[in-house]
């Protein structure tokens, strides 16, 4: 019986293209190199801030990554609130679940900024795993094992809910079912594509699709 969900946080439960996309171009100014657009933006998130500016950066300036990712972190430590919102439908699909399941976020994005937009928009999850030394990224399980140990959770009652290719990776590496959702920052094409376990194109589908795992 499934007692424990594990949701990621960019493009499943926030919105938050804009304001990382504005924090990278804030970054990528300050050092010359041109703006990006809010779709190639999309493209590049998933897997970390360092991938994600390193993927932003021109060919000719990866080796500028860390440097750009100290002024991309400064900025977007100020200003990752500033047009981040809840996906619609998202606040009340946890006012129904966290009360019954336990739950956390896991999330490439690292952990400062994820244990503060938790803190901030949803104090009603229970646990907060970001990116930090010692635990490897998604689409390794080790992130989804922290937080099931943290938990007190085991795999057989977990499911992952996330956006992307990434996490339904995570998902299989971790052993764990996939229930994809279709709003986020990849196509349900993709999805489908790799043959998440169960799509959903609205947050109130969550409930039934959690019980259809049973």
């Amino acid at each position: 019986m499934i007692n424990t969900i594990l949701f990621d946080l960019d493009g499943t439960l926030l919105n938050t293209l804009d304001d990382l996309c504005d924090s990278v171009n804030f970054a990528l100014a300050e050092f010359g190199y041109p703006e990006r657009t809010l779709d190639e933006v999309r493209g590049f998130v998933g897997e970390g801030v360092r991938l994600l500016v390193n993927r932003a950066l021109p060919a000719r300036a990866k080796e500028k990554t860390d440097e750009v990712l100290a002024v991309f972190e400064k900025h977007y430590d100020k200003n990752k609130e500033n047009k981040t919102r809840p996906y619609d439908g998202i606040p009340e699909m946890l006012d129904s679940v966290c009360p019954v399941y336990k739950t956390a976020i896991v999330s490439n994005k690292y952990n400062k900024a994820v244990e503060q937009l938790r803190d901030t928009l949803f104090p009603q999850i229970g646990l907060a795993v970001g990116e930090q030394s010692g635990i490897n990224k998604k689409p390794a399980p080790d992130m989804v094992e922290y937080a099931l140990n943290k938990l007190k959770s085991e795999k057989k009652n977990a499911v992952y809910v996330g956006d992307s290719n990434i996490d339904i990776l995570t998902a299989r590496n971790s052993g764990l079912p996939i229930i994809a959702v279709s709003w986020g920052f990849r196509e349900r094409a993709l999805l489908e594509e790799m043959k998440a376990d169960i799509i959903i194109d609205n947050p109130r589908e969550l409930l039934a699709a959690i019980k259809s795992l049973k």
